[in-house]
C-alpha cells in the first residue's frame, strides 16, 4: 500500500519545542509511498525551519496594540462530542486548538480560523504563514483547530476499527460548528466579528466545505489547493506530474519527461522479468524483495521521488527541484535513462540520510493496521482510512499518458481498504459518490469562496479552477506549487505568487469592508 510516516527530531528537547518542530505541512492528502511521506516529513522540518525564522524577524508586530507585552498563544482543549450526529451517544474526546489574540481588534475585527488535516498542528499555526499576515492586517482573532483523530486530538482507543466511524468530514465540519459557538461565547463575538477559515489541501476542502454547509457561520472561505472533487482513480495526479515535467517555466523539458518515462519503462521491464536482485542492488533496497507486493512497493517509492519533486517544487531549495530533476535526467554521461534514475534515487538517499529504502509490502500493511496513537506528525491508519471510506484519491498509472510506473494501480490500492479496514472495492466507489453528491464535487453552488492553486501542483486537477460565480472565485497561480500560497512570503518568490497574495488580501478585504493596516 501507499505508506505513510510522519516522524519528529531533535534530541533532549523541551515537549513544547518538540510539538513545535512537527508544525504539520499544510495539508498534503496524496497517500504516498514510504519516499513520499519522508519528503513530506523534510518539507515540514523546512516549513518548520522557515516559520521559526519568520516568527523571529516578525517579533515586534505579535505584541498587542497599545501593550509592551507578548503572550505565547497556550495549547488548549475543547471536549468535542464523539458523534454529532447521535446524542445518545454520550462519549467524547478532546479537541486541541489554539487562540492568538495579539493582532485581534475586539471592535468588529474578524476572526480567522485556520482548520487542520491529516496531521497534528502546532503553536505555529497561529503565528506564521499567510492567514497570520492577513490576520496582522485586518486585525483579525487567529484561532487553528486541530482535526479530530489527528495529533494530539484522539481517545487512546481512537484507531481501532470500531472508533474509526467516527472520523469523517462531516463529523470534522459539526466540530468547527461547536468550536465557533465556543470561541463567539468566550470572546463576547457578535455579527460584527465576521468569520474567515482558511486551509491547504484537505483542510482547503474543510474551508470550502464548511462555508457551504455553515453560511450561517462563516462569512467567507479561503481553499488553497483543495481537492474538492472526490474521485476514486486519480490518474489525472500523474498527467499533470507529466505536463509539469515538460514545463519550462520551472525548468521541465520534453526531454526530461521522454526521459522519465523511458526510465520507468526500464524499470518494469526488470520487475516483469522477475530481475529482482539487479534492482535490489541499483535502488539499494534494505530487504530482498518478495513477491508481486514488494515490487509495488519498490515501483511506488520511485515514482515518489519524482511525483514528490513535483508537488513540493521549490519547497526544499534547488536541490529538489523540477529543474534539478530534469537536469540528472537529461545527464547523458551518467548512461541510458535507468542508469539516471539510480543517480537521481542515490542523490534522493543521500539529501534524505538514508542508507536504503524499505520496499516490504508486509510492514507496510502492519504499519496501516496499527492501533497505537501518535500525537504527532501524519496520521497514516487514519488518512488511509478516509481515502476508503470518502475519498479515493488513488494516484495510479495505468494509461498512455503517465511517464511514471504501471505498476501503480488502482487495484493495489484499493485492495489495501479490504485488506486493513474490510471496506471493499463497490463501497469505495460509493463512498467517493456520497462525497461528491454531498459537497457538490467541484461545482459547490455556494457563494464566498476563494479557490487558490498552483498549476505544477497534481492536486489541482481535483479543485475548481475557474469562477463559478461573481463571489466563488478562482485563481491558479502560474509555476507554483501545492499549497504555496500559504507560506510565510520570502524574497525569492516569483512574481505570480507575490502578485496572487496581493490579489487574496484585496480580495478578503472586500468581503470585509475593511482597508488593511499594512498593507502588501
Amino acid at each position: 500500500p501507499r505508506d505513510v510516516t510522519g516522524r519528529g527530531c531533535g534530541a533532549a528537547m523541551e515537549p513544547l519545542v518538540v510539538a513545535m518542530l512537527l508544525l504539520v505541512v499544510p495539508g498534503h492528502p496524496a497517500l504516498g509511498g514510504r519516499n513520499m511521506w519522508l519528503i513530506k516529513e523534510k518539507v515540514l522540518q523546512a516549513r518548520e525551519q522557515r516559520a521559526r525564522d519568520y516568527v523571529q524577524g516578525q517579533r515586534w508586530s505579535l505584541t498587542a496594540v497599545g501593550s509592551g507585552q507578548h503572550l505565547e498563544p497556550q495549547e488548549e482543549f475543547f471536549p468535542q462530542p464523539l458523534d454529532h450526529f447521535n446524542r445518545q451517544n454520550n462519549a467524547t474526546y478532546k479537541q486541541r486548538y489554539w487562540v492568538n489574540t495579539e493582532l485581534w481588534e475586539p471592535d468588529g475585527g474578524p476572526v480567522f480560523l485556520y482548520i487542520g488535516g491529516e496531521g497534528a498542528l502546532t503553536t505555529y499555526s497561529v503565528l506564521a504563514g499567510e492567514h497570520v499576515d492577513l490576520a496582522r492586517k485586518y486585525r483579525a482573532l487567529l484561532v487553528a483547530v486541530e482535526h479530530r483523530y489527528y495529533g494530539a486530538s484522539i481517545n487512546p482507543d481512537g484507531l481501532n476499527d470500531h472508533n474509526l466511524h467516527f472520523l469523517s468530514s462531516q463529523q470534522a465540519l459539526a466540530d468547527l460548528a461547536t468550536i465557533h459557538a465556543f470561541i463567539s461565547q468566550r470572546y463576547k463575538l457578535t455579527k460584527l466579528n465576521k468569520w474567515i477559515c482558511f486551509g491547504g489541501s484537505y483542510p482547503g476542502s474543510l474551508s470550502a466545505w464548511f462555508r457551504l454547509k455553515f453560511p450561517h457561520l462563516v462569512h467567507a472561505a479561503v481553499a488553497s489547493s483543495a481537492p474538492v472533487r472526490a474521485q476514486l482513480d486519480f490518474t489525472a495526479y500523474n498527467k499533470v506530474v507529466s505536463r509539469s515535467l515538460s514545463n519550462p517555466v520551472v525548468g521541465g523539458s520534453s526531454e526530461c519527461r521522454a526521459s522519465v518515462g523511458a526510465a520507468f519503462a526500464a524499470v518494469d521491464g526488470l520487475l516483469a522479468r522477475g530481475a529482482a536482485a539487479a534492482l535490489e542492488r541499483d535502488f539499494r533496497s534494505c530487504r530482498p524483495l518478495n513477491g508481486s507486493g514488494d515490487y509495488g512497493e519498490l515501483a511506488g517509492n520511485l515514482a515518489d521521488v519524482v511525483m514528490g519533486t513535483v508537488q513540493y517544487n521549490r519547497e526544499l531549495g534547488n536541490a529538489d527541484t523540477i529543474a534539478n530533476l530534469c537536469r540528472t535526467m537529461g545527464n547523458a554521461r551518467l548512461g541510458p535513462p535507468y542508469r539516471r534514475l539510480v543517480a537521481l534515487h542515490a542523490d534522493y538517499l543521500e539529501r534524505m540520510f538514508l542508507n536504503c529504502t524499505d520496499n516490504s509490502h508486509q510492514r507496510a500493511l502492519e504499519e496501516l493496521r496499527s492501533e497505537v496513537v501518535k500525537p504527532y506528525g501524519v496520521g497514516e491508519r487514519q488518512w488511509y482510512y478516509q481515502t476508503c471510506a470518502e475519498f479515493g484519491y488513488y494516484q495510479t498509472c495505468e494509461d498512455e499518458g503517465c511517464p511514471l510506473s504501471r505498476w501503480l494501480t488502482l487495484r493495489s490500492q484499493v485492495d489495501v481498504c479490504a485488506q486493513v479496514f474490510g471496506i471493499d472495492a463497490s463501497s469505495v466507489q460509493e463512498a467517493v459518490n456520497f462525497t461528491n453528491d454531498y459537497y457538490g464535487a467541484d461545482s459547490p453552488k455556494s457563494s464566498r469562496i476563494f479557490f487558490v492553486n498552483g498549476d505544477i501542483d497534481p492536486w489541482h486537477a481535483l479543485s475548481v479552477l475557474r469562477n463559478q460565480s461573481r463571489s466563488e472565485l478562482a485563481l491558479v497561480i502560474n509555476g507554483t506549487a501545492h499549497c504555496a500560497n500559504m507560506n510565510p512570503p520570502e524574497t525569492g518568490d516569483p512574481p505570480s505568487l507575490r502578485h496572487a497574495r496581493q490579489i487574496i488580501q484585496d480580495q478578503i478585504g472586500e468581503w470585509l469592508s475593511r482597508s488593511p493596516l499594512y498593507p502588501l
